[in-house]
């Protein structure tokens, strides 16, 4: 287990400094991405016709090789982590833009109608009554959006060793070292799956009035009758 996590020298980070790095190159990209999203949702659900195109340019950035986006931004940004994020904040969109807009379109007419009555107008009904009610949406989008940024930021590592754990599959070959590249892909797996788990406790902890889980449905009503049953 020494040699799984023995990093080499040249990557200047320890075991924990990589975590933290590619945690910081895969987030914030999602965070820029859900900050451009939001306003792009409210103008598509404002003007219907501006959905589709939006969907199609997003729908095209996506498509573009990350190693294509890393040519081009190479010349303005260096070999930087902002290289590697800029095209990750831009692939978000395509999950982020649809999981908002759909998710507030799908807001009861009868809840905006008393929102409007309650003298809401469109940018304050947009903040504190559509986006909280489309908060499960724009968790299943988070969630898409943050596991395909984790694992793309080892993408990074063939622009000047910026792919945080990715680095590690470079210096398994480079070193003949297979345990490292075990190391990259067993902890980018498990920074996902944590990540994941993180925002569906968000999404519990914003929405109580969804319904739980079968095993928590299952024990609540017998909680509930062992409760009876001592009061009687």
């Amino acid at each position: 287990m020494n040699g799984f996590f023995d990093i080499p020298s040249d990557l200047q980070h320890s075991w924990a400094g990589l975590i933290g790095l590619h945690l910081r190159e895969a987030l914030l990209p999602v965070a820029a991405g859900l900050l451009l999203a939001l306003p792009l949702a409210l103008l598509c659900n404002r003007f219907r016709w501006l959905y589709p195109p939006v969907l199609g340019v997003t729908t095209m950035l996506y498509a573009v090789p990350s190693l294509a986006f890393f040519v081009v931004l190479i010349d303005y940004t260096g070999q930087t982590e902002l290289t590697v994020m800029i095209p990750l904040a831009l692939y978000s969109l395509v999950v982020l833009v649809p999981a908002i807009a759909d998710g507030v379109r799908s807001v009861p007419d009868e809840t905006l109608s008393a929102a409007t009555a309650m003298g809401f107008g469109p940018v304050r009904r947009y903040l504190q009554v559509q986006l909280p009610i489309a908060a499960p949406a724009i968790i299943a989008g988070l969630r898409v959006a943050t596991a395909s940024s984790i694992s793309l930021v080892s993408v990074g590592a063939l622009i000047g060793n910026q792919g945080a754990l990715g680095n590690l599959l470079a210096a398994a070959q480079k070193y003949d070292r297979p345990e490292l590249a075990a190391n990259a892909v067993v902890t980018t797996a498990a920074l996902a799956i944590c990540c994941d788990a993180a925002l569906v406790a968000l999404r519990r902890a914003l929405t109580p009035w969804m319904p739980r889980s079968g095993r928590e449905r299952t024990a609540a009503p017998r909680e509930e009758l062992l409760t009876k049953g001592a009061a009687r």
